[in-house]
């Protein structure tokens, strides 16, 4: 058995990496069926209309027009 990642050899780093894919499609798979399917949450656009137009300054001065 090899302890050190360094000193492994082509075998060990085959079973790093093919367990490393096994866990990703395990944890993409749980995602995919957890996701719920319902209407109820289905997306609608909103509206927003323009209002007055306004001034946004920085500064406390007063403003004479």
């Amino acid at each position: 058995m090899n302890h050190s990642i360094y000193s492994a050899d082509r075998s060990t780093h085959l079973k790093i990496v093919v367990m490393a894919l096994i866990a990703g499609i395990a944890v993409a798979g749980f995602g995919i069926s957890a996701r719920t399917n319902s209407d109820e949450y289905t997306q609608t656009a909103h509206v927003i209309k323009a209002g007055k137009p306004m001034a946004v300054t920085s500064t406390n001065a007063m403003v004479v027009r």
